[in-house]
């Protein structure tokens, strides 16, 4: 079987697509039969060495954590899947491995595919769908009727935001680039600004939760959106933003984390309610490669990177 791995950190340079030998799933895992697996920013910054002190320092490491496939073996104590079974979620955080043909997966981060739900539609949920629901649901304990300003609304985790909201009953609004605006209108938003001519801070309206999607606002900007009582979620969490949070219940750094409920939930509203994200380019396992550097060097693209591997 075949898998992009490396044997150092470092950049687009070390990545290798070559064979390897697929190991047994321990207790509480599942072994994958990727048939997809969706790229995403946290895969070079994995290989980049950027999360080292979680990653450690043994090699060969795989790449890639998104991933839609077929059970194939099951450890001791899983229960909740069988050999045969469709799943979709995230491959081991540390060991990652979705971008192969073979992947370990902890039961607790997956969940089974609906059966109207494509492979390659359920892969790219994943990190997206948990990010937000995390960010929204976990952080912010969002409620029917509470309002919402998504920043980066056009992007992969911002549209997953925009449609858990809307999904949940919250009135929102966001800002995206104005080639997006349009299909972020689509999803119902009160208002939609373009963010290369509107600074967020003279918006005027306050908000009751404010997400940052696009990793792009300050703290005080975030805060200063907020309604009495309400919730700065963001996407970066920094050490510092971590060290305010203790003491500033405003602010809540997302650190995206897959449970078995919360990929449940995402599966559900995939098959009631059209939970989708935009599809930009589908490649070979072959050529994963050139895409991941293309992406990581900055291009960019309308929908989430897939590559197909089953």
């Amino acid at each position: 079987m075949k898998r992009i791995q490396y044997y150092a950190y470092g950049g687009p340079e070390v990545m290798q697509l070559e064979e390897f030998a697929p190991e047994a799933p321990g207790t509480g895992e599942v072994a994958v039969a990727v048939r997809f697996a969706a790229i995403n920013p946290i895969d070079w910054k994995l290989r980049g060495g950027g999360m080292k002190i979680v990653t450690g320092r043994s090699f060969p490491r795989a790449m890639g954590v998104d991933l839609a496939g077929i059970v194939t073996a099951i450890g001791p104590s899983v229960t909740r899947f069988a050999v045969g079974d469709a799943v979709f979620g995230m491959a081991r955080f540390k060991q990652a491995g979705a971008l192969g043909e073979s992947a370990i997966a902890n039961e607790s981060a997956l969940a089974k595919k609906p059966d109207d739900l494509s492979f390659e539609d359920a892969a790219s949920l994943v990190t997206p769908g948990v990010t937000a629901w995390n960010g929204l649901v976990d952080k912010a304990k969002l409620k029917a009727g509470q309002s919402v300003f998504v920043n980066g609304c056009g992007g992969a985790v911002g549209e997953a935001a925009v449609q858990i909201a809307r999904m949940l009953g919250a009135q929102v609004s966001g800002s995206c680039s104005a080639e997006a605006m349009e299909r972020a209108r689509g999803f119902g938003l009160r208002a939609v600004y373009d963010y290369r001519v509107t600074d967020p801070a003279m918006i005027p309206n306050k908000f009751d939760v404010v997400f940052d999607a696009a990793a792009t606002l300050s703290t005080a900007t975030g805060i200063g959106m907020l309604r009495k009582g309400g919730i700065f979620t963001t996407v970066d969490p920094t050490p510092a933003r971590f060290v305010r949070a203790v003491f500033d219940r405003r602010l809540k750094p997302i650190v995206g984390t897959p449970r078995a409920d919360l990929l449940d939930t995402l599966a559900q509203a995939a098959q009631d309610t059209g939970f989708r994200l935009p599809i930009a380019e589908v490649v070979p396992l072959a050529q994963a490669i050139s895409l991941i550097a293309a992406m990581e060097g900055g291009r960019k693209l309308r929908g989430k990177a897939m590559v197909a591997i089953g």
